[in-house]
């Protein structure tokens, strides 16, 4: 059987924040009027495109914003979604009404670590079904699994830190955001087979190459992988410039090539075709560029073991526990001064 050739769409839409929502009844009707917005802009989208737009990529943020101001527990309870709750349940009817693989970024709740959220991002397929669950493992003032490590790994086991779905379009797999930064993260995901990256960001936009975009190309370079990467069409209803955050999003494949990108605005400009059979050919074939293959691992293991980073944190006897925000920048600064004094870092 021939594997599918099909178009992806990093679908550029607008952050309706839910901030300012006068009680949780309230913010919950602003969701899924966010979600139902957004299933529009799927169908229309997929209208225009064709029958073989068979995923789509949803910007970070896209149904709530983020908690600006917010404390953790007030945040859980007004804009976190449940693992089987009405926000996904409207997302699943989407992507089952368009036939549509679906990947986004989430607030979620998890019954094991009440109080919290994790910020995970999702893909759910063409029956409805949620097929890959990622909790992002790197954000500055939000928990995540390494901030409770421990407790995380024995309730979810190690296979649902880098998790691949393995899908008829090909193996699945998400970046959150800044994570796109971080290339032991989207490498750890390719050598689980990842072939395209779900990339759902929130960043900034500008006609200069910024940071994360430079990122987006290095990281399908580095892993032989697509990336499709969906940036919000801007961030409304908070007090900043809500434009701040808009353009960028687009598709790039293994070679690093960007095969479309939309401009400013809401848009579905930035989809393409994947070629998932092409892929798998250019993966096979030997040479310099098969960075997978050439890999040092115990050179690289060793290289990455002796910086004092981060711990596992905000355990008290086993027990996870709800921090306050300014513990995050708090460790942040102590992890600074403990690679200053290792001699990582150098004086000015």
């Amino acid at each position: 059987m021939a594997l599918p050739a099909y178009r992806a769409l990093a679908l550029q839409c607008a952050c309706h924040a839910v901030n300012a929502a006068r009680d949780v009844a309230d913010a919950r009707a602003r969701i899924l009027a966010n979600v139902d917005r957004i299933g529009a802009a799927i169908g229309a989208s997929k209208a225009f495109i064709g029958p073989d737009l068979k995923l789509v990529v949803l910007p970070e943020y896209f149904a709530t914003s983020y908690p600006l101001g917010e404390t953790i527990p007030g945040w859980a309870e007004k804009a976190a979604f449940a693992i089987d709750g009405p926000e996904y349940n409207r997302l699943g009817e989407i992507a089952r009404q368009h036939a549509v693989f679906l990947s986004g970024n989430a607030y979620e709740l998890d019954p094991a670590f009440p109080g919290l959220y994790f910020q995970a991002s999702f893909v759910i397929d063409p029956t409805g079904a949620v097929v890959l669950r990622y909790r992002r493992l790197v954000s500055l003032f939000a928990p995540s699994p390494h901030d409770v490590w421990d407790a995380y790994l024995a309730v979810h086991g190690a296979d649902a830190i880098f998790p691949v779905a393995d899908t008829e379009i090909g193996r699945l797999a998400c970046v959150a955001s800044e994570e796109i930064l971080y290339p032991e993260i989207a490498r750890a995901l390719a050598l689980r087979g990842a072939e395209v990256l779900l990339h759902s960001t929130s960043e900034v936009g500008s006609p200069q190459l910024s940071p994360k975009d430079i990122a987006k190309r290095a990281r399908a370079i580095e892993n032989l992988c697509y990336v499709v990467s969906a940036n919000s069409a801007g961030i409304h209803g908070l007090p900043f410039p809500a434009a701040s955050t808009d353009g960028l999003s687009k598709i790039v494949d293994d070679q690093g090539r960007v095969l479309a990108e939309a401009g400013y605005g809401e848009s579905m400009v930035a989809n393409a075709e994947i070629d998932l059979a092409g892929l798998r050919r250019r993966r096979l074939r030997p040479g310099m560029g098969h960075t997978l293959s050439r890999l040092p691992r115990a050179a690289i293991a060793l290289g990455l073991s002796p910086a004092p980073l981060a711990p596992n944190g905000f355990l008290a006897d086993g027990q996870a526990r709800v921090p306050e925000r300014a513990e995050f920048a708090r460790r942040q600064h102590e992890t600074i001064a403990r690679m200053k004094a290792s001699g990582v870092l150098a004086d000015g």
